[in-house]
């Protein structure tokens, strides 16, 4: 899955983006599984991405929340 921008997520319905955060929560899980059954991840900085970008979803759809 594509890293998602602000300008992306804010254009978004909140059902959507709900969607695309259960996809997120789900990626990160795999890799921080992958990441500890094998000790060695092929690309360590998707997880802090991943966690960043949940961050920033969650973030929006409060305030998105807020404004209605």
């Amino acid at each position: 899955m594509a890293i998602l921008r602000s300008k992306e997520i804010w254009e978004m319905e909140i059902e959507d983006i709900q969607e695309k955060l259960d996809e997120l929560k789900s990626e990160l899980a795999k890799n921080i599984s992958k990441s500890a059954a094998a000790g060695i991840n092929e690309n360590p900085g998707k997880i802090r991405e991943l966690k960043r970008t949940i961050a920033r979803v969650i973030t929006i759809i409060s305030q998105k929340q807020k404004e209605k």
